[in-house]
C-alpha cells in the first residue's frame, strides 16, 4: 500500500529570479506557479529581492492591503518589503525584500554560518555577498511571518506543515538560518546546476569522462569558487530534502557535492504562455515576416517565406551551451550539396549590447528592397566589444560575411527580447514561434528549457544527450530521438565536437528536403512530446519532496 503524503498548509519559496528575470529558474518558477497556486491558494508565497525600490517592477503588482497585519508588523520589525502579486499566470502572492540593510551585518553573519555550518565565506567576492544577504533578509522574512501569522494555527490539533524551498546555492544561507533558527520549518533545497560542475564545463575542462575523479572541495579552490561551493555543499548535506533537475545533474551532485540529490523535480511548462489556433498561425506569419524583413534589411537580400529559419539561444556560455558547434555546423551546411532550401539562421544569444543599429532601423523604417549589405551583415545591434565578441570572432575566423551567393545566411541578435529592442521588437517566445527548427547543442545542460519550449511552440528541434531534456526524450520515446519524433537528440560527449557539428549540418539539410506532410507530422509530435512534460505532469515530484521534508521536521521536533 502506497503511504500517504505528507502535504504542507504554506509553502515559502525564495529564490534570486523571482520578479527578477534573468535566466531559466525564473520561467522554472513563473510557470510552476499556476499549478501550486491553484492547490494552495495564496498559501504559496514566494520571495525574490528588491531591486525596485520606488521604481516600477515589471513582474510586480503591489498591494498593501495583501498580509496587512504582518506588512505593518514587518516593519515594525525593521523589514523592509513590499508585498502583492507576481504577474504570471496564476499571480501568486510575492514578497520583495530590501537585502541592502544586512551588508553592514555581513561578517558576523559569515561567522555564524562557520561556526554552525562551516561554510568558509572568506573567499567571498561580488555575487556571493549580494546573493547571501539576500537569502538572509528571505529566512528574516519567512521567521518573521511564521512567529507572528502561523506558529500558533492548527490543523486537526497538529501544527500547520510549513516548507521553506530555497533555489540555487544563492538561497543556501537562509535555508541553514530557519533550519537552526524555526526548526518547525522544512527545508527544501533544489541546485539547478552545481557551481562547480558549470565551471569546470565552462573553463573548457571534460567534465563528463573525469566526472568519477574530480574532487569537488579541490576543483572549487583551482578555480576560485571555494565560497559558493561550499555554501551550496553544506546545505546540500543539511537541508531535510535535497533536490535537483535532471538525471544527469543528479550524477554531479554525487561527485561534486558527495551527497545524492533525494528526489529530482524535472521541470515542466505551463502551456498558457501558447497561443490558440488562430491565434498562432497569426503570430508565426507575423514573427516569420518580421525576421525576414530585419534579414532582408541588414543583408541586402530578398529572402522568401520558404527560407528555413533556424535559430539556437540561451545564456551566453559558447561552449556550455553549444554556440560554438551552432557556428561550426552552419559553417559546414554552406558546402553541403543536399541543401534544398536557403537558410536563415538567428543567434539569439544576449550579448553585451550597445545600441540597436541606426543604419539598419532607417532601412526598416523606409520598407524599400535594398540589394547592397550594410557593413558588418552579421549582427543587428553594436555591440561594446565587437573585437573580442565570441560570436563574431567565430564568424570572421571562418569568413562567413553572409554573401550574396552563401545559402547559409547567420545572423547575431545579442539582445533580451523583450519586445523592445528597437529592432525586432518581438519577445522571446513570439520568436520562437517564428522557427522551421531550433537547435541546442549544449555541452552543460542541466534541464534544458529552451528545448521545451520550442516544442511547445510546435517546432521541432535538435538537443543533445548531455542535456536532462535530451535525456528525459529519449526515455519517453523508448529510443534515441530522431528528427521524425520532433526532437532529434544528437549523442555528445566530452571530444565529439567535430561529429555534433556534422549531425546538425545533416539534420537541417535532411530538413530542408521534407514535405509539407513530413513537415506536419514532425510539428505535431513536437507538439505531442510538450504535452508530457506539462507541470500538471511533473508536480508530483514536489510533492514528494515536500513530504520528505516535512517528515524530518516532524521527527525533529
Amino acid at each position: 500500500m502506497s503511504k500517504e503524503l505528507l502535504t504542507p498548509d504554506y509553502i515559502f519559496e525564495s529564490s534570486w529570479e523571482v520578479c527578477n528575470k534573468v535566466g531559466g529558474i525564473y520561467t522554472v518558477l513563473s510557470t510552476r506557479a499556476k499549478t501550486l497556486q491553484e492547490a494552495f491558494p495564496d498559501r504559496i508565497i514566494f520571495i525574490g529581492p528588491d531591486f525596485w525600490k520606488e521604481k516600477d517592477c515589471p513582474y510586480f503588482e503591489e498591494d498593501k492591503s495583501l498580509l496587512a497585519e504582518w506588512q505593518w508588523e514587518a516593519k515594525e520589525q525593521g523589514l523592509k518589503v513590499r508585498v502583492g502579486r507576481w504577474t504570471v499566470p496564476g499571480e501568486p502572492v510575492a514578497i520583495l525584500v530590501d537585502f541592502n540593510p544586512y551588508f553592514e551585518k555581513k561578517n558576523e553573519i559569515y561567522g555564524w554560518l562557520w561556526e554552525h555550518y562551516g561554510v568558509d565565506s572568506l573567499h567571498a567576492y561580488g555575487d556571493y555577498d549580494e546573493a547571501s544577504m539576500f537569502s538572509y533578509a528571505a529566512a528574516l522574512v519567512v521567521e518573521s511571518f511564521y512567529n507572528s501569522q502561523l506558529s500558533t494555527l492548527t490543523t486537526h490539533t497538529s501544527p500547520l506543515k510549513v516548507v521553506y524551498h530555497a533555489n540555487e546555492w544563492m538561497c543556501g544561507l537562509g535555508a541553514l538560518y530557519l533550519k537552526n533558527k524555526v526548526p518547525q520549518i522544512a527545508t527544501v533545497f533544489t541546485t539547478h546546476a552545481t557551481s562547480i560542475g558549470r565551471s569546470i564545463a565552462g573553463n573548457q575542462k571534460p567534465l563528463y569522462d573525469y566526472l568519477f575523479a574530480y574532487n569537488g572541495d579541490q576543483m572549487a579552490q583551482e578555480l576560485n569558487m571555494e565560497s559558493k561551493h561550499s555554501i551550496e555543499k553544506q546545505t546540500a548535506h543539511y537541508v531535510d530534502c535535497f533536490t535537483t533537475v535532471s538525471d544527469i545533474t543528479a550524477n554531479e551532485c554525487v561527485e561534486l557535492l558527495d551527497k545524492p540529490v533525494d528526489v529530482v523535480l524535472p521541470n515542466g511548462f505551463d502551456n498558457s504562455f501558447v497561443p490558440k489556433a488562430q491565434a498562432f498561425t497569426r503570430k508565426r506569419n507575423l514573427a516569420r515576416r518580421k525576421m525576414l524583413q530585419v534579414a532582408n534589411a541588414l543583408l541586402g537580400e530578398n529572402l522568401d517565406d520558404d527560407t528555413i529559419i533556424v535559430s539556437t539561444s540561451g545564456r551566453y556560455e559558447f561552449r556550455n551551451k553549444g554556440i560554438d558547434v551552432f557556428v561550426e555546423a552552419m559553417n559546414r551546411l554552406l558546402r553541403d550539396r543536399n541543401l534544398k532550401k536557403n537558410v536563415l539562421a538567428f543567434i539569439d544569444v544576449p550579448g553585451w549590447v550597445g545600441e540597436p543599429r541606426q543604419d539598419l532601423k532607417e532601412r526598416l523604417e523606409n520598407g524599400l528592397p535594398y540589394d547592397t549589405p550594410l557593413e558588418v551583415p552579421q549582427v543587428t545591434h553594436w555591440l561594446h566589444n565587437m573585437g573580442h565578441d565570441n560570436v563574431l570572432n567565430m564568424l570572421k575566423f571562418y569568413d562567413m560575411h553572409n554573401r550574396h551567393e552563401d545559402k547559409v545566411k547567420v545572423i547575431f541578435l545579442p539582445c533580451y527580447l523583450d519586445g523592445t529592442d528597437g529592432i525586432l521588437n518581438l519577445t522571446y517566445y513570439d520568436v520562437v514561434l517564428g522557427n522551421d527548427l531550433c537547435i541546442y547543442p549544449s555541452y552543460y545542460e542541466p534541464w534544458g528549457y529552451t528545448p521545451l519550449e520550442a516544442v511547445a511552440f510546435k517546432v521541432p528541434c535538435v538537443t543533445t544527450d548531455l542535456a536532462g531534456f535530451g535525456l528525459w526524450a529519449n526515455k519517453v520515446f523508448g529510443h534515441v530521438g530522431q528528427l521524425e519524433d520532433g526532437v532529434k537528440v544528437i549523442h555528445r560527449t566530452d571530444y565529439n565536437y567535430s561529429e555534433v557539428a556534422d549531425l546538425i549540418k545533416d539534420t537541417v539539410s535532411e530538413y530542408s528536403n521534407y514535405t509539407k506532410k513530413q513537415i506536419d507530422a514532425c510539428r505535431k509530435k513536437a507538439d505531442a512530446l510538450s504535452k508530457k512534460a506539462l507541470w500538471s505532469e511533473f508536480i508530483k515530484y514536489y510533492y514528494e519532496a515536500y513530504d520528505i521534508a516535512l517528515r524530518k521536521a516532524m521527527s525533529r521536533n
